[in-house]
Parts: structure tokens; sequence; C-alpha cells
């Protein structure tokens, strides 16, 4: 939400509107592809469900220690990739769809669940939940101007941090299992 206020901050509130509907239906096709798509993908490479685990929560786990500790910077995207996007006229597929809605810790935990399906039935669930979070996504975008302003700095860093906490957990999480995966097998 920070980095697309601050991305659209000089456009018109339609334009800005527009962006935050794409950004998300871009979402929606990166990770359908790796959802559908993924594990052909990871059984090209030979790259295991564990490695896959791992490397999700650690790549989490960065993402949500820099949420926590943001001055040590470990963003979303660089300083170069930010001074690009304020050059462009549209930002929904990049850098918004992709890497900040659609990064490699969602890919991540969207193989991650692809490789436990047993039928099509849970293609479909998983399809439906990417379909809340797209949407989740686009309402939180839509509001972010108001909510920006309503939390304040003091409370976008409060919130910032919370979500860093969960993050952190669901990362160690992600690396748990993985662990546990290997362990097992």
């Amino acid at each position: 939400m920070p980095v697309f206020i601050a991305l659209t901050q000089d456009i018109p509130t339609r334009e800005r509107n527009r962006q935050a509907l794409w950004g998300p239906i871009y979402m929606i096709f990166i990770l359908s592809a790796f959802l559908f798509g993924g594990t052909y993908i990871i059984n090209f490479f030979g790259i295991s469900i564990e490695g896959i685990r791992i490397a999700g929560g650690l790549m989490i786990m960065r993402f949500a220690y820099s949420l926590l500790n943001p001055s040590e910077g470990g963003r979303k995207i660089t300083n170069e990739d930010e001074a690009e996007a304020m050059q462009k006229a549209d930002i929904s597929f990049s850098p918004l769809a992709m890497p900040l809605l659609s990064g490699p810790g969602s890919i991540a935990v969207v193989l991650g669940f692809a490789s436990q399906t047993s039928h099509a039935l849970d293609y479909f669930t998983l399809f439906g939940a990417i379909l809340m979070v797209a949407a989740a996504a686009y309402g939180i975008l839509r509001v972010s101007p108001k909510l920006v302003k309503f939390l304040g700095k003091t409370g976008m860093t409060a919130l910032t941090r919370m979500m860093g906490f969960i993050a952190l957990c669901i990362g160690v999480q992600f690396i748990i299992n993985g662990i546990s995966m290997l362990l097992i097998s």
C-alpha cells in the first residue's frame, strides 16, 4: 500500500483506481499460471516441494524482516525500479502485479499448495483463494489513500510491523513444514 501510494501520488484518482484494479487482475493471471503449470516447471527443473517450501519460507521471512526493520533495507523493489516506475504511465503490471503482489514468496506459496492437490476440486479451491486475495488487494489499494490519511505515519508503521510479524510466522512455518517433509520421507 505505501509503495502504491508513492507511485501513484501524482496521477488522477480515476487512473489510480484503474491501476488498483488491473494490478490484482494481472496477479490472478501470474499466480494462476504457477498454480496450473507450476508442477510441470518444478518437475522440469527437478526441484523438490520440500526445497520450494524452504526457499519460499526464506523469501517470506526476508520480506517480513524488512517490514519489521525498515531502516535496514530489504525492499521488494529497488530504488532504480521505483525511479523507473515513477516515470511510467501504468504501473499495474510492473512493479504492482509483479513483484509487489505476486513475487517469489507468493509464487512459492502457490507452488507449495498446488503440490498438495489430489484432484481438480483442490485446484479450483486454490484458484478461489487467489481470487479472494486479489479482491482483498483491490479493496486495500482502492481505499489506500483514505486509509493512509486515517492511520497516519504512526499507524502505518504499527500496521506494517504487525503484518511483518505475521509474515515472519508464516515463513517460519513454511520452513518447518519443508524440513518436516524431508525428515519424514
